[in-house]
C-alpha cells in the first residue's frame, strides 16, 4: 500500500544572489511498512525534502500524498490533525524538554492532542522499554547519554502510533556503535510495527538496516547503486 507519495516537487528559496532550486520535479515512492534511506551531500536538500515531506514546508508546486490525500486540500486543522496523528519525527538534535523527564517527554506530543497524563503513561513507559531505555524514565535529558537521549526521542516519535516516521539524520551526532545500534532499532520498530521509515543521513551504513536505498542529487531522487 502506497502511504507517502510525491509527484512533481519543485522548491526553491531566495538566496543573497538569486533563487536557489533545491527540489526539481521530484517524485518519491513510500510503502506501508518499508525503511527508506534517503543519502546526499551537505547542502543537497535532504532536510528540505523531509520538511516537504512531513508537511512542515509546502512545495513551491507538485503536491504530496498521505494515506492518498493531498493535506494541501484540507483546512488548517485536518492538516495539523494529519501532522500530529499520521507523522512521526526524529531530528538529529533530540529536542527533549530538559525541564522533563523522560517518560514526560514521550508523553508530550499525546498531550498536545489533549489527552490526560493518566490515560497515556502506561504507553510512554511501554514505548521507552521497546526503545531499550526502560530504566532512565524518570531521568531528564541531562542524566542521559547520547544514544540514550535518542532513543527517547524516538520513543515520543511513535507516542500517537504515526503510520510514517522521518528521521532527519538520527544518527548524525551519535558514535558508530549507538549509530548502528539506532538504525537497527528503526529497521525493527518498523517491521514490529508495519510502520513507514523515512531516513536521510550521509552515513551509508543505513543501508543495510533498509529496505531501499535512494540518493539526492541536483534536486532529484535516484536509486542507489
Amino acid at each position: 500500500m502506497d502511504i507517502l507519495k510525491a509527484e512533481s516537487i519543485w522548491k526553491t528559496f531566495e538566496g543573497s544572489k538569486g533563487p536557489i532550486e533545491v527540489l526539481k520535479g521530484l517524485d518519491f515512492l513510500a510503502q506501508e511498512g518499508e525503511v527508506v534511506a534517503v543519502l546526499g551531500e551537505s547542502g543537497a536538500g535532504k532536510s528540505t525534502l523531509l520538511h516537504v515531506l512531513g508537511t512542515l514546508d509546502a512545495p513551491d508546486s507538485g503536491r504530496i500524498l498521505i494515506r492518498g490525500r493531498d493535506p494541501r486540500e484540507c483546512p488548517e486543522k485536518e492538516i495539523n490533525r494529519i501532522r500530529n496523528r499520521d507523522i512521526g519525527f526524529v531530528f538529529q538534535f533530540h529536542y527533549l524538554l530538559p525541564e522533563f523527564n523522560a517518560i514526560e517527554n514521550v508523553m508530550m506530543p499525546a498531550v498536545l492532542h489533549g489527552a490526560r497524563r493518566g490515560e497515556i503513561e502506561e504507553r510512554a513507559a511501554s514505548l521507552l522499554e521497546e526503545v531499550g531505555v526502560g530504566g532512565r524514565m524518570m531521568h531528564r535529558p541531562a542524566e542521559l547519554s547520547g544514544g540514550e537521549q535518542q532513543r527517547v526521542a524516538v520513543a515520543r516519535a511513535l507516542m500517537n502510533d504515526p503510520a510514517i516516521v522521518l528521521a532527519d539524520e538520527p544518527s548524525g551526532n551519535l558514535d558508530d556503535r549507538n549509530s548502528d545500534m539506532l538504525h537497527a532499532l528503526l529497521r525493527r520498530l518498523s517491521k514490529t510495527r508495519n510502520q513507514t521509515f523515512v531516513v536521510v543521513t550521509h552515513k551509508k551504513e543505513l543501508l543495510k538496516d533498509s529496505d531501499r536505498g535512494l540518493v539526492l542529487k541536483e534536486g532529484k531522487l535516484f536509486d542507489w547503486e
